[in-house]
């Protein structure tokens, strides 16, 4: 499957990378960055707590946008947490392949010859 790093898929929404025959965008969330629900911190404390409380909303806020945004100009939007690919980064391929063989098997399409089994390969 082939992709590109870093693409434009919505204006200021740029994608960490994209697989173009499909029209999937993969965007990946740091837990702290991003506000995983598992690994973000439920309080921060110093001088400077409201700010980086603040900066982490806007930075969901930012993803809400740019997911609808990817989305509206027909992109298929796939998010994915750095836990997830902490946790089994081989499950985590997958789940984004099994999104590009949905895309692809669209009314009207085939499936893809890249997901044939080997032994059917030509």
């Amino acid at each position: 499957m082939r992709f590109r790093l870093q693409r434009k898929v919505a204006p200021r929404g740029t994608a960490d990378f994209v697989l173009p025959r499909y029209r999937v965008a993969v965007f990946v969330d740091g837990c702290f960055w991003h506000g995983c629900p598992v690994h973000r911190p439920t309080t921060f404390g110093g001088p400077n707590a409201s700010r980086w409380a603040e900066k982490i909303e806007t930075n969901r806020q930012r993803d809400r946008r740019n997911t609808a945004a990817a989305a509206d100009a027909g992109w298929t939007v796939v998010r994915v947490r750095e836990c997830e690919i902490r946790a089994d980064a081989g499950r985590t391929a997958l789940s984004v392949a099994l999104r590009c063989d949905d895309r692809f098997r669209e009314p009207g399409r085939e499936p893809s010859p890249c997901r044939a089994p080997r032994s059917s390969r030509q």
